[in-house]
C-alpha cells in the first residue's frame, strides 16, 4: 500500500495503491495522521481506492478507525473509486454505506452509525430465541 498525497483547499486526498493489510495498515494510519495534523483547517478526507488491491480484516478495521477519527475531529470522510472486491467486502460486512456515503462531519463526541431502536433489537432477539432448540414455543404447543 502506497498512499500518495494531494491537497486542495481544506481537502486531503490520498490515493491508495497495493494491498491494505496487516503489514501496511500502520503506515496508512501514520500518513493520514501526518496529513491531518499538517494544519490548514482540513475539512474533508478522501481516500481514492481505485488502485487498491486486496483488503483484509485489519485493512477494513483501519478504514473504520480512520473514519471514526475524522468524524471526531469534525472532518468529513469518504472512500472514492471503490473496486468490485472492496465493494463486496464492505457490503458483506455491512460497512458500505458507512464508509462511502458522503456526509458532513459529525459533532465532536459522537461517532459511528446510529444505534438500532429498542423495538427492532427486541424483535431480532425474540426471533433468535424462538429459533433455538428448546426456545420459546407458541402457546398451546
Amino acid at each position: 500500500m502506497t498512499p500518495s498525497f494531494g491537497t486542495g483547499p481544506h481537502v486531503v486526498r490520498l490515493a491508495l495503491t497495493g494491498d491494505l493489510d496487516y503489514d501496511t495498515c500502520g503506515e496508512l494510519l501514520q500518513r493520514v495522521r501526518t496529513a491531518l495534523d499538517g494544519g490548514g483547517g482540513v475539512a474533508e478526507l478522501r481516500l481514492d481506492c481505485g488502485a487498491l488491491g486486496t483488503v483484509d480484516s485489519m485493512g477494513l478495521s483501519t478504514l473504520l478507525q480512520i473514519r471514526r477519527s475524522a468524524g471526531r475531529e469534525g472532518i468529513a470522510f469518504r472512500l472514492d473509486d471503490i473496486g468490485p472486491a472492496l465493494r463486496r467486502l464492505l457490503e458483506l460486512t455491512g460497512t458500505y454505506e458507512h464508509l462511502t456515503t458522503p456526509r458532513q462531519s459529525e459533532p465532536p463526541g459522537t461517532s459511528g452509525p446510529p444505534v438500532a431502536e429498542e423495538g427492532a433489537a427486541a424483535t431480532g432477539a425474540g426471533r433468535a430465541a424462538a429459533d433455538r432448540p428448546g426456545g420459546p414455543r407458541p402457546a398451546g404447543a
